[in-house]
């Protein structure tokens, strides 16, 4: 089976977007990708933004328990992670992710 591309520089700018709570920002690139990682940004641009029902759908998108609005620091890190791990591995955004 062939590799898959790897994640976008445009994902990664997403996640340092959401570390400065700077949704707006990333929601512009996250509402363009169709991958699960970039759902489960998605839920957490809605997070931060206060909208938790369309949060709830982008984390049920993404196959991911959503913790509620007292979890999105928390949220943002593993994001983070995930991203640096993908990136220093080479993996790309197959679905799922």
């Amino acid at each position: 089976m062939p590799s898959p591309p790897k994640p976008s520089a445009d994902l990664a700018r997403a996640v340092a977007h959401l570390a400065t709570r700077d949704w707006q920002a990333a929601h512009e690139i996250v509402q363009h990708d169709e991958s699960t990682l970039a759902a489960w940004l998605h839920g957490i641009v809605h997070t931060l933004e206060g909208d938790l029902d369309n949060a709830r759908y982008w984390y049920r998108k993404a196959d991911r328990v959503f913790r509620g609005a007292e979890a999105v620091q928390d949220e943002i890190t593993a994001a983070r992670s995930r991203m640096q791990d993908e990136l220093a591995a080479g993996r790309g955004r197959s679905e799922p992710c």
